[in-house]
């Protein structure tokens, strides 16, 4: 061999030896881009899989809250049931009453008009008159009660449920 082709094949196989440990660096450098790659990878889906389960948890929460209103409202219209229905009776028995004392009333001025036919007519006539009014005083003031009594129950629970649903409202955002 000639001696340039001795240094070229020197050349070459310098060339070689040098290329060797830089295509090394680059599998090297390539294997680790990878590595890292992977790792954050794990992290983020870990993450991820965190903030799926939370967002979850709040969907569920918010789930519990709404029907913990819910219950709550049904609690109030329960209660507003309940203060109608004892209006209801409490009128009813005050309408019984005044019923029972005009029967009273009125078998004493049956009595008082037997003895007394002219002095029982009078008598029976403003008696009737009065324990009408009266029976119509205690019926306006019986549907009076009642009615303010409904109407109390009412806005209490109107109230009621318009605080849940502001704190809910104030909740939700």
């Amino acid at each position: 061999m000639n001696p340039r082709e001795l240094e070229k094949k020197a050349d070459r196989k310098a060339e070689e030896q040098a290329a060797e440990p830089v295509t090394e660096a680059q599998e090297q450098a390539e294997e680790a881009a990878a590595e890292v790659q992977e790792q954050a990878r794990e992290p983020l889906a870990e993450v991820l899989g965190r903030v799926e389960s939370a967002y979850a948890a709040y969907v569920d929460a918010e789930r519990e809250v709404a029907k913990a209103y819910k219950a709550n409202e049904q609690q109030m219209e329960e209660a507003y049931k309940e203060a109608e229905q004892q209006a209801n009776s409490t009128c009813e028995q005050t309408i019984a009453q005044a019923l029972r004392a005009r029967e009273g009333a009125e078998q004493q001025a049956e009595k008082a008009y037997q003895k007394a036919r002219e002095q029982a007519e009078e008598t029976s006539r403003r008696t009737k008159e009065q324990i009408k009014r009266t029976v119509d005083e205690n019926v306006r003031q019986a549907l009076i009660v009642r009615q303010e009594t409904i109407d109390q129950a009412w806005a209490t629970r109107t109230e009621a449920i318009e605080r849940a649903w502001k704190i809910f409202s104030k909740e939700k955002r």
